[in-house]
């Protein structure tokens, strides 16, 4: 694993804070400073749920664990977040599945195109209780020293273009932006589209330039960083429901008496309900601000071919995963 110099000085920096904290107090009742980076904006719900936590710990501590919260990729790009806190550089961050997996593989199975039958389906299957989350929580613990506090709804993923797709064939030779690793590549492939690994920090530029004509996002993302500006049409695939996995460096968790991990396990599952729940809830508002800031959204009444789409992305998903991720999807399937 090779992180960023540059990153790694910053990081390392922040972190100082956290560790004169962890420790100054000797035998006297400790107070922990912990940083949280994540890359998306601090008025998305995605960003806002960090500040919750931060918020809900602090209560249910009595104070004694503060976090400070870097939003906007000031830790660092996607990859570098997920490695910060497997090295402890960073305390805690959340991330997508398919970027855990380049640091433990088995996290990949999470974000397999159409795999939940519902919202509820998903929320079950991620919950750290669930069989399949605790088999995957013990070995990422095990391989990368983090382990997941909690994994809250994302939304579900749409295409967008800077022209209208209807069916496989219209997105041939076309460059869409995808998550740099194996099941979003594979995802974009699978539409029929030329899939360009693009970090999310670059993905604007890359959309105005015309590096890739395309990406793909949950409605709240594409609304949140006005890629309307950059891209005139959505089309509603819904190929990806997924989650995202709020981690924590496992020696910190270790660190804290039990009383501590209580009060923070108390907060990490009031955070993932309400989150989850507000970005569900506005969905179709979210929807319709898109439609009013001038973009197409095309969906099924409106000739887009779902079924095309849709299989051509599980082809390539049995062909290439699973071996891999077979006896995942059958836990996952039996989940109820």
């Amino acid at each position: 694993m090779v992180i960023n110099g540059k990153f790694r000085h910053f990081v390392a920096s922040v972190a100082t804070v956290a560790t004169c904290s962890l420790f100054a107090f000797g035998a006297q009742a400790q107070d922990y400073t912990l940083n949280y980076g994540h890359m998306n904006s601090p008025t998305s719900i995605t960003g806002l749920q960090a500040d919750w936590l931060a918020e809900e710990i602090a209560k249910n501590t009595n104070g004694a664990v503060k976090i400070d919260v870097y939003p906007s990729s000031q830790l660092g790009k996607i990859q570098e977040l997920a490695e910060g806190v497997s090295t402890g550089a960073i305390a805690l961050s959340h991330n997508t599945a398919g970027a855990l997996s380049s640091l433990y593989e088995d996290f990949g199975v999470l974000d397999t195109p159409y795999l939940y039958r519902d919202y509820d389906h998903l929320m079950k299957v991620v919950d750290i209780h669930s069989p399949v989350m605790e088999e995957l929580n013990n070995g990422l613990i095990e391989n990368t020293n983090m382990r997941v506090l909690y994994a809250f709804y994302f939304g579900t993923r749409q295409l967008t273009a800077d022209r209208p797709v209807k069916t496989p064939a219209d997105l041939s030779g076309v460059k869409i932006r995808a998550i740099p690793s194996p099941v979003y590549l594979t995802a974009v492939e699978g539409l029929g589209a030329a899939p360009v690994p693009v970090d999310w920090s670059e993905v604007p530029t890359a959309l105005a330039t015309g590096i890739v004509q395309g990406q793909e996002n949950p409605v709240n993302v594409v609304l949140d960083h006005k890629l309307y500006d950059v891209q005139s049409h959505m089309m509603l695939t819904g190929h990806i429901s997924a989650a995202e996995i709020v981690v924590i460096n496992e020696d910190t968790w270790q660190s804290f008496p039990d009383d501590i991990k209580a009060g923070i396990e108390k907060a990490a599952e009031t955070v993932r309900q309400k989150a989850s729940k507000m970005i569900l809830d506005q969905e179709s508002e979210e929807l319709q601000a898109l439609k009013d800031a001038g973009m197409t959204v095309i969906g099924p009444d409106d000739g887009l071919d779902v079924a095309a789409f849709r299989s051509g992305v599980e082809k390539l998903v049995h062909e290439r995963f699973d071996e891999k991720y077979g006896a995942y999807y059958e836990k996952i399937a039996a989940v109820k």
